[in-house]
């Protein structure tokens, strides 16, 4: 075991890192055991104005994408990310989830820490996200946040450590909210005067189910064991195809494809590895999206937005570039997990 993992499993007896109560399950007890109750999968772009405007302006001024990605009777879910590049080039993306009531009230927020190794400013990047957009809504409570997680990364620097199975966490509450931080799960917040009894669950806007794809998957060189696993990979490419499920309901789907134009010409068609096109999506969004992921193919750029009522995220790794010619990587995000679920 690594001195840094050491470190995440170690148990302060100090006011930074407690026990104090159990941590806020994620997802909460229930929020999903329930009908459907006018569910709206298709994503449009994160609000301007009320609440939901004022906690993702803070991420979306510091070049982070963040969009409306579903809502129901109850409330909705706000997702905004960012993809941090190390020297590398390797993306390792941040997110921050929102839960907002039907009368626009913050209910509940994640923000999960960045997926790079723990010694890379995890705390300092979730405070830099949680901060501001709390800042915007809740006097004070930005200032908390970061002094809460400074100080509870600083113990987890300077502290004799104990090996323990316990994750140490730190925990305070404020007017406004309920907060619980640790290494691992980065800082849950949970209102005190609002709540959605029954969360957003909704893709069937643009996606279709892991049965009815994974035939098309294993035709394109997939080895896919569905059930169970959610988790199919390509050993020809290099490639891979991992999604989220409700059920059988595909929720979101990751996957990595290659790019090599030589002369001009694509030499690794999206046909090659999906021969009957992109069957995990409806047929409303799947020719949009579809030339949306080939365009970046070509030119091998990155994008973040909303395709046909879709989040779609492609990250591009470039190697060789001419005038005719190109290699590429690209990992491709379609759709957005639940809130409060992982992967996230």
């Amino acid at each position: 075991m690594t001195a840094s993992m050491i470190m995440i499993l170690g148990l302060f007896a100090s006011t930074g890192c407690t026990r104090s109560t159990e941590p806020p399950s994620l997802p909460p007890g229930s929020v999903y055991d329930h009908d459907a109750a006018g569910e709206n999968s298709r994503a449009e772009p994160a609000p301007t104005g009320g609440t939901a405007g004022s906690v993702t302006r803070p991420l979306t001024e510091a070049g982070w994408f963040c969009a409306q990605v579903r809502s129901n009777a109850d409330g909705r879910a706000l997702w905004c990310r960012i993809g941090h590049r190390d020297p590398a080039n390797t993306v390792y993306p941040q997110v921050a989830q929102f839960l907002l009531d039907h009368d626009d009230r913050l209910a509940w927020a994640w923000f999960p820490p960045a997926e790079q190794p723990v010694d890379q400013r995890r705390g300092d990047q979730v405070a830099d996200a949680a901060a501001p957009a709390l800042a915007a809504i809740w006097s004070g409570a930005g200032d908390r946040v970061r002094q809460e997680i400074d100080d509870f990364d600083r113990d987890l620097r300077n502290r004799m450590v104990q090996r323990t199975d316990e994750i140490p966490r730190t925990a305070w509450r404020d007017e406004y909210a309920d907060y619980s931080h640790s290494a691992i799960n980065g800082l849950v917040v949970t209102a005190r005067d609002a709540s959605v009894r029954r969360w957003p669950f909704g893709a069937e806007h643009y996606a279709t189910t892991m049965s009815s794809a994974v035939d098309d998957l294993r035709a394109g060189g997939y080895d896919c064991a569905y059930p169970p696993q959610e988790s199919c990979n390509r050993p020809r490419s290099n490639g891979y195809f991992r999604v989220t499920l409700r059920d059988d309901q595909i929720v979101s789907a990751r996957f990595g494809i290659g790019s090599r134009i030589e002369s001009g010409r694509q030499r690794h068609p999206l046909s090659e590895e999906f021969p009957h096109g992109l069957t995990f999506l409806t047929e409303a969004v799947r020719g949009p999206v579809t030339e949306r992921i080939e365009q970046a193919r070509r030119s091998g750029t990155g994008f973040a937005g909303i395709v046909a009522g879709t989040v779609v995220i492609i990250d591009a790794d470039r190697g060789a570039v001419g005038v005719d010619d190109l290699v590429a990587y690209f990992d491709i995000q379609i759709g957005v997990p639940l809130a409060a679920t992982l992967p996230v």
